[in-house]
């Protein structure tokens, strides 16, 4: 088992993209996914040693041979996860379901030593990804991983879609793929300067040469605003809250956008799908977000920023959280 553990911990800390490693500490983790790695580690010790990490006795009530049957346990699970877990919330999954029948004190002490979500603060999800494509959508992209920086507040994610996507690679104009060229064949003479001249034409097309899985990929950039709910600004009470959030649940994960249309900023206006779940639906249960209801009608996201409303979560537990839409337009007329 220790080589298959060895495997699944190196496959749960590297970065998942070169451009990532600029979100990412010195050891290839984030400080989102620190936990992950820290338990991941752990977990790929205890297998060798059969030793629990030290000052875990301070977060749990049961023994040090009770704490080894726990990780016993966890190793198999995470073995036996495929992908095994890499965000927080699927890492705290995992020690719940397999810690079930175990004392919630040291369940949630076990969470808590790794800084992962304890069990009331995870959302269960509802909405599964649409097998065809609803009525009113234009187009559907899967986009290259995520990166942090790319996460520009609560509502709002610039993405990367491959031109060798079949709807992106009859669209590629014929300057920037002469500026894709001309890059290569100087990075190969070793002309950096000259190739950064390249890179730069091509950004100003909208355009970026991204390292993706040992390659370079010429992709497309798109700007993307979640369909149906607006989250606080950033100069907001929590608006920084909400950036966070969203950051955690799509950095470094592939999307699919299913695009409706596009806002006046140029935007475009979708519902966003990460591993399965529905990004939109996340927000709104972790109350970082609002309904949009004037652009957007759709029961379940009243239900669900409802449900969010009762347990005072998030910018819930004020007693009268301004709406995003009346603060921008207080700004808008100086007041």
């Amino acid at each position: 088992m220790g080589n298959a553990l060895r495997f699944l911990y190196g496959h749960c800390c590297k970065p998942t993209t070169a451009g990532d490693s600029e979100s990412l500490g010195p050891h290839g983790v984030s400080s989102v996914t620190v936990g992950v790695s820290a338990l991941a580690q752990d977990l790929f010790h205890f297998d060798i040693t059969s030793q629990v990490p030290e000052g875990l006795s301070k977060h749990v009530v049961s023994s040090k041979k009770a704490q080894a049957n726990w990780y016993r346990k966890l190793v198999d699970a995470w073995k036996e996860a495929k992908p095994p877990p890499k965000t927080p919330e699927e890492a705290a999954r995992l020690v719940i379901k397999t810690l079930k029948r175990h004392q919630k004190a040291d369940v949630e002490g076990l969470l808590s030593f790794y800084g992962l979500p304890l069990p009331h603060t995870l959302v269960e999800v509802a909405v599964q990804p649409p097998t065809s494509l609803p009525d009113g959508v234009q187009y559907e992209m899967h986009t290259l991983p995520v990166d942090a920086k790319a996460v520009a507040d609560g509502d709002t994610i610039t993405v990367y879609v491959s031109t060798t996507d079949p709807r992106e690679s009859s669209y590629v104009p014929g300057n920037v793929h002469a500026a894709a060229v001309q890059r290569s064949e100087a990075r190969a003479r070793r002309n950096y300067p000259e190739a950064d001249a390249f890179h730069q034409q091509i950004i100003d097309s909208g355009y970026r040469v991204i390292a993706f899985q040992n390659e370079e990929i010429l992709a497309r950039k798109y700007r993307i605003r979640l369909r149906g709910i607006d989250a606080p600004e950033s100069a907001m009470p929590y608006g920084k809250e909400a950036k966070i959030e969203l950051t955690k649940i799509v950095q470094g994960k592939s999307l699919r956008v299913l695009v409706y249309g596009e806002d006046r900023y140029g935007r475009c206006v979708g519902d966003i799908y990460c591993n399965g779940m529905f990004v939109q639906e996340l927000m709104l249960k972790k109350g970082l977000a609002w309904h949009y209801t004037a652009y957007d009608k759709r029961p379940e996201l009243e239900t669900w920023e409802r449900e969010a409303r009762a347990k005072r979560v998030g910018l819930w537990a004020s007693k009268n959280p301004e709406k995003p839409w009346e603060w921008r337009k207080d700004r808008r007329e100086g007041r």
